[in-house]
């Protein structure tokens, strides 16, 4: 299933909302915790992770990974528990909206 437009950053902040993980670690619990309903490209994460940094959401540094190659580690700061409050309204809003479209009588 594609993700829909302006919700990667939420599936990335909320991924890094427990713990501080690399990207191939973001993409994996985003598809674990979907249950591979989403399936996160490097073509579209990086460029996200890089965007949320920028953004000051997320802080990212060097260490080791699993396998002792080098890693960029993203990890959630201040800033980012604050937007991910205000994504989280955002998308039950949203989806709010929707359902009821949906579900309308015409």
């Amino acid at each position: 299933m594609d993700i829909l437009q302006g919700t990667l950053d939420l599936l990335i902040l909320r991924a890094l909302e427990l713990a501080p993980m690399h990207g191939v670690g973001i993409a994996a619990r985003i598809d674990q915790v979907t249950r591979g309903a989403f399936v996160v490209k490097p073509g579209s994460l990086f460029p996200a992770l890089r965007r949320l940094e920028q953004r000051g959401w997320i802080e990212g540094e060097w260490g080791p990974s699993e396998n002792n190659r080098r890693a960029r580690y993203y990890k959630l700061n201040r800033a980012g528990r604050t937007q991910l409050v205000e994504e989280k309204r955002n998308w039950y809003r949203m989806t709010s909206a929707m359902n009821w479209m949906l579900e309308s009588e015409g």
